[in-house]
């Protein structure tokens, strides 16, 4: 649907304007079908960004910076999600013995299992909704476009 139909306004100041507010409205929308999909699963998007993170640096630990560094949301409270994420003995905390200052964050068995079944499943009708509804060149100049933006 358009822009000008899901904010119920009929011009904009400029292109630019309307760009603007388009990215911010579909970064919202995308967001409530994100934790829509996550919900059967008993996870926030964050989490699942964290898990993800984790599963990418199994075996080997992490720490919070790391994780805050990586995150995809960077307002994120990184030690909150991951106690959370402990409380579902998803993640195990433990002090480094070589840094005893620092902690290894490790992703368990039961958390690369909660991924693998969260990957099987597909999440069908988020990417219907979604990602998926671009052909695979609109998604290339969708991410060079989102890229260029940031560049500046």
């Amino acid at each position: 649907m358009r822009l000008e139909d899901e904010i119920k306004q009929t011009s904009f100041q400029s292109e630019g304007q309307k760009a603007y507010l388009n990215i911010l409205f579909t970064s919202g929308w995308l967001s409530l079908r994100q934790a829509a999909a996550f919900r059967p699963y008993g996870l926030t998007l964050p989490q699942f960004n964290v898990l993800r993170i984790l599963r990418g640096q199994h075996p080997k630990p992490a720490t919070v910076a790391m994780l805050i560094e990586r995150m995809l949301d960077k307002t994120s409270n990184a030690s909150r999600i991951v106690d959370k994420l402990e409380e579902k003995k998803l993640v195990t905390r433990t002090v480094c013995p070589a840094n005893r200052r620092a902690v290894d964050i490790r992703i368990t068995e039961a958390g690369l299992a909660l991924l693998r079944q969260i990957d099987e499943s597909g999440l069908t009708e988020f990417r219907q909704h979604g990602p998926d509804a671009l052909s695979e060149d609109e998604l290339k100049q969708l991410n060079d476009l989102l890229d260029k933006l940031r560049a500046h």
